[in-house]
C-alpha cells in the first residue's frame, strides 16, 4: 500500500480529473437556454456547441447527473480530508516534532554502531572459519589414503544409523 502522502497526491489528482470531467459534462450536456436573468454587468456566455449532432440531456437526466457529479466530488473531498487528518504530526507542536526527530537520529546512530560491530564480528568469525577450513584441508592432504578411509567409515556409520 502506498504511503499517506502518495495516497493524498493520488486523491488530489483524481479530484482535479473529476472537476474537469464535471465541467466538461456540464458544458456539453446543458440546454442552451439560460437559467439566469440577463444582467448588464455580466457578458453573455458564448455558445460552445462544437458538435451539431450532440443533443442536450433532458432536464431530469441532467439534474440527476449533476447530483451524481456533486456527490462524487463531495466524497473525494471527504477522502482527502480524512487522509489529511491522518498525516502524522498535525496535532504536535514544532518543538515536539524537532525533539522526536533528534530522538530518532540518536536511535539511528546507535543502531548504526550496532550494525558496524556486527559486521566486524562477522569478519572476525569468517577469518576464524577460513583458518579452520585451511587446517582441515592441510590435514586431509597430509593424511592421504587414511582420510579417504575415514570418510568411507563415516558414511557407513551414517548408513547404519539411518536403518
Amino acid at each position: 500500500m502506498a504511503d499517506r502522502l502518495t495516497q493524498l497526491q493520488d486523491c488530489l489528482d483524481q479530484l482535479a480529473t473529476q472537476f474537469y470531467a464535471s465541467l466538461r459534462y456540464l458544458s456539453t450536456h446543458h440546454s442552451s437556454s439560460s437559467t439566469l436573468p440577463p444582467s448588464p454587468h455580466v457578458a453573455p456566455f458564448p455558445a460552445t456547441d462544437t458538435n451539431p449532432h450532440q443533443r442536450p440531456d433532458t432536464p431530469t437526466t441532467f439534474a440527476a447527473a449533476q447530483r451524481e457529479l456533486a456527490t462524487d466530488l463531495v466524497e473525494k473531498v471527504q477522502e482527502i480530508e480524512y487522509l489529511t487528518g491522518t498525516l502524522p504530526g498535525l496535532d504536535k507542536s514544532e518543538e515536539s516534532q524537532v525533539r522526536k526527530i533528534r530522538e530518532l537520529e540518536q536511535e539511528l546512530r546507535s543502531v548504526e554502531e550496532e550494525r558496524k560491530a556486527a559486521v566486524g564480528e562477522r569478519k572476525k568469525c569468517l577469518g576464524v572459519l577460513e583458518e579452520v577450513i585451511g587446517k582441515v584441508g592441510r590435514v586431509k592432504d597430509s593424511m592421504g589414503p587414511i582420510w579417504i578411509w575415514l570418510e568411507q567409515l563415516h558414511k557407513m556409520s551414517h548408513a547404519v544409523e539411518s536403518r
